[in-house]
């Protein structure tokens, strides 16, 4: 999701990536970020099944160590990802399959939220703020980066249509 548009670590490129094997969905309820535990959010995971697309980012050996710091600070808050390397396809210009550093949820972990309604999604989504602000603006951003790269996730367009008549007042409601 915000690493997207928000990455927040020195990189020497970014490019459009698939990975087999798993989806990019609301799965993991949020406590920090976009929620609090009164009234929990949810954010994005890749959870097993499916094929995803996002930004493979290259960075320099210089900066590998200093990066996977500021990563595991970053997403592993409340432990609820797994850190793995996995196989992605590079698109565009330079076709080729690389090695990346991901975080893959952990089903095993009290955050798993799994497979729920686009309907109790929308619900958690559009009430829920945390420390890094407002649960929609993820989704939003996260659409709005996904059309910049070309990428629809229809799930998420969805989601953001059934949210729709809550936020026309200009701000989300419970």
């Amino acid at each position: 999701g915000s690493l997207m548009w928000r990455p927040g670590f020195p990189y020497e490129a970014a490019q459009h990536a698939r990975l087999i094997g798993y989806r990019r969905c609301f799965c993991i309820y949020s406590m920090h970020h976009r929620g609090t535990p009164e009234r929990p959010g949810l954010v994005l995971g890749l959870d097993r099944g499916g094929t995803s697309e996002g930004i493979a980012y290259r960075i320099s050996a210089a900066n590998y160590a200093m990066v996977v710091r500021y990563l595991r600070a970053r997403e592993q808050v409340s432990g609820v990802y797994r850190e793995i390397n996995v196989a992605v396809s590079l698109l565009g210009g330079n076709k080729r399959e690389v090695m990346a550093l991901t975080y893959v949820v952990e089903r095993a972990h009290p955050s798993y939220a799994g497979r729920l309604s686009l309907t109790l999604q929308a619900r958690l989504i559009r009430g829920a703020r945390g420390v890094s602000g407002l649960n929609l603006d993820y989704l939003i951003s996260t659409l709005n980066h996904l059309a910049e790269l070309g990428i629809r996730e229809r799930d998420l367009q969805r989601l953001l249509a059934i949210i729709g008549p809550h936020t026309a007042r200009g701000r989300p409601s419970d």
